[in-house]
C-alpha cells in the first residue's frame, strides 16, 4: 500500500487551531501500518466525548465545539480519519473500503479512548462511529447523531446524493474547502477555507476524499451491507441515550432521524431537536447549539 503523509508545514499557523498533534499507529490491513492523528482538549480526567468527522473534512471541523466543551470541563478526542487531516493517506482509491475505515478507527479507539465514552457523529462520522457502537455497546455512555445514517442497502439514494457520487469521481477539480463552504449556510472565511485545504497539497492526496461517497452502501449488493445490517441488530438493543440533532437545511440527510428514532430504543424519551439555520456542516453553522446538546447530555448522564 503506497501511503502519502501531508507535510507538517501545511498545518502551520492555522486559524483557531491551537492543538498539539497526537499520533498512533494502526494496522493498515495490508501488512503494514498507518499513522492516525488526533487532537484533544479539556481536562484529561474529565468525561470524554469522541467527535468524529466525515467527508471531506478533518478534525478542524470541531474546533469551536472542542473549545466550548473544554470550557464546560469536558474532554474531546478528535481523530482524523485515514485519508484526511494529518492522518496518513493511501494514494490508491482501491485501498479504501468501508470495512477498512471501521477497522482503522476501531484500532485507534482501542489505543486512545477511555473505557467509557460519549460520541458525536456527523456524515461518515456516523457511518463509522455507529459500527463502533454496535461492536462495543458497553463503551458508549450516550450518542448524539447528526446528518448521518447507517445505510443497509434498502431504499433508494436521493438524486442529490447520486450527483455528489458522480461529481466526486469525475470532476477534474475537487476543491475541498469550497465544497465544505457550499455545505454551510455560513460563509466561511478565506482562512477557514485554507485550513480545510491544508491536508491536500495536491490532487494526489485527495484519493480518500474522492472515493468516500462511492463507499456508501446504496444497493443490497454492496459488500458492507451484511455488516451494517448486523450493526442494526445490535443497535436494536442499545439502551443508552441516543439524541438526534439533524439540521433543518441539509438536503442529503433531512428526515434521517426518523429511522433511528423508530429502531433504536435508546432514542426513547430523549430531547431530539432540529438544528435550525444549519446546513450539512452544522459544526460551522451552529457550534454553540452542538456544544449545548452535548453538555446537557454528558452532565445528565454523569451526575445521576
Amino acid at each position: 500500500m503506497k501511503v502519502l503523509r501531508t507535510p507538517e508545514k501545511q498545518f502551520k499557523d492555522l486559524v483557531d487551531w491551537p492543538y498539539d498533534p497526537h499520533y498512533s499507529e494502526v494496522p493498515d490491513g495490508d501488512g503494514g501500518q498507518l499513522r492516525i492523528h488526533h487532537a484533544e482538549s479539556g481536562p484529561s480526567d474529565a468525561p470524554t466525548v469522541l467527535l468524529l468527522h466525515g467527508e471531506p473534512t478533518w478534525g478542524f471541523l470541531y474546533r469551536n465545539i472542542m473549545s466550548g466543551l473544554a470550557d464546560a470541563g469536558i474532554r474531546s478526542l478528535v481523530p482524523d480519519q485515514v485519508g484526511f487531516g494529518r492522518s496518513d493517506k493511501p494514494s490508491n482509491q482501491v485501498d479504501y473500503t468501508y470495512e477498512r475505515h471501521v477497522m482503522w478507527m476501531q484500532s485507534w479507539l482501542d489505543t486512545n479512548a477511555p473505557e467509557k465514552i460519549f460520541f458525536f457523529g456527523q456524515d461518515w462520522g456516523g457511518l463509522i462511529g455507529l459500527r463502533l457502537v454496535a461492536a462495543n455497546p458497553k463503551r458508549f455512555s450516550g450518542l448524539v447523531l447528526s446528518n448521518t445514517g447507517l445505510p443497509d442497502g434498502s431504499g433508494s439514494p436521493t438524486e442529490a446524493f447520486m450527483a455528489w457520487q458522480k461529481f466526486s469521481q469525475t470532476a477534474e477539480n475537487f476543491p475541498i474547502g469550497n465544497i465544505i463552504n457550499g455545505g454551510c449556510l455560513t460563509d466561511l472565511t478565506p482562512e477557514v477555507i485554507d485550513a480545510y485545504n491544508a491536508p491536500f497539497p495536491d490532487d494526489s492526496f485527495k484519493e480518500g476524499a474522492r472515493i468516500w461517497p462511492s463507499l456508501v452502501p446504496t444497493s443490497p449488493e454492496d459488500p458492507s451491507v451484511p455488516s451494517n445490517r448486523q450493526a442494526w441488530e445490535a443497535l436494536k438493543n442499545f439502551n443508552s441515550p441516543v439524541i438526534c440533532a439533524f439540521s433543518d437545511q441539509d438536503p442529503v440527510s433531512r428526515g434521517g432521524e426518523k429511522t433511528f428514532i423508530s429502531r433504536v430504543p435508546g432514542t426513547a424519551n430523549q430531547p431530539h431537536t432540529t438544528v435550525e439555520n444549519a446546513g450539512h456542516f452544522l459544526q460551522e453553522d451552529q457550534p454553540d447549539q452542538v456544544v449545548k446538546i452535548l453538555v446537557d447530555l454528558i452532565t445528565r448522564e454523569t451526575t445521576k
